[in-house]
């Protein structure tokens, strides 16, 4: 039985003809999947039109002067990354009830295939973060960029900043021993004794007016659930800001002054 021949391919997948004097006419394998590739890709960007975005977000001016403290947001944003993709793992073993918390928490750390290394990560991770958030923090504010255009991104910094603090005190609580109990315990009261809203935050957080089972889940789903879309969705108008306003140059620089301009002012 003769064989049907094979469907025509699509112009953007068919090969581009070889360069002149490139291979003698005879395509290598490697050259074939690159060319493969490139293929693919230029037909995804025709129907998404990515690489207009992408040449808007990465290939903009920098200023004069920028150094090495100016990497310390994308290094808040490497360990906020790393907080994502280890806590994904460690969700697939913990187990948020009462009885089966710390259980969870130490078949982690002693049993899990590389368990111990990702638990460290993420519990590490937390404090890195913490701290470079802080850094980068005081870098915006004695360089002077929170000052006009870059208010609401100033703004959003705050916010990402307290959102923070909740993701570390909603995740201390997850191994559910006697350290992390009592400190939550302390923490939730020091929230609830704070002034209009403070009792009703101190309730919502316990998920009721005293530590119970169901204080633990309320704790996980903001960990995980409420807190992590929340700081994803303001990275993204942060980083938004940053590409559409720029970065401001360091204030020990100033403006170079073209004596032609002051001539004709003059």
């Amino acid at each position: 039985m003769p064989k049907l021949p094979l469907p025509p391919l699509p112009p953007a997948f068919r090969p581009r003809p070889t360069r002149p004097g490139q291979g003698n006419g005879q395509v290598s394998p490697l050259d074939a999947a690159a060319e493969a590739g490139i293929s693919a890709v230029d037909w995804i960007d025709e129907r998404t039109s990515l690489s207009g975005a992408g040449r808007w977000l990465m290939f903009r001016k920098v200023p004069k002067g920028t150094n090495w403290f100016y990497t310390l947001g994308s290094a808040t944003l490497f360990a906020f990354l790393n907080q994502a993709v280890t806590g994904v793992f460690l969700a697939m073993y913990y187990d948020p009830s009462p009885t089966r918390a710390y259980e969870s928490a130490r078949y982690i750390t002693n049993e899990a295939f590389l368990g111990e290394f990702v638990r460290g990560m993420h519990k590490w991770g937390s404090t890195v973060m913490v701290i470079l958030i802080f850094l980068h923090m005081g870098r915006v504010f004695f360089f002077g960029a929170y000052k006009y255009p870059r208010e609401l991104n100033w703004v959003i910094g705050v916010t990402l900043l307290i959102l923070t603090f909740v993701m570390a005190l909603t995740g201390y609580l997850l191994p559910f021993d006697q350290r992390s109990f009592w400190a939550t315990v302390v923490a939730n009261n020091i929230t609830a004794s704070g002034p209009l809203v403070g009792p009703y935050l101190g309730d919502f957080l316990r998920a009721g007016p005293e530590f119970g089972a169901t204080t633990l889940s309320r704790f996980y789903a903001i960990h995980m659930l409420l807190l992590p879309g929340a700081i994803f969705a303001l990275i993204g108008a942060h980083l938004y800001l940053v590409t559409k306003l720029g970065t401001t140059a360091p204030p020990w620089l100033r403006a170079e002054v073209d004596n032609d301009l002051v001539e004709e002012r003059a």
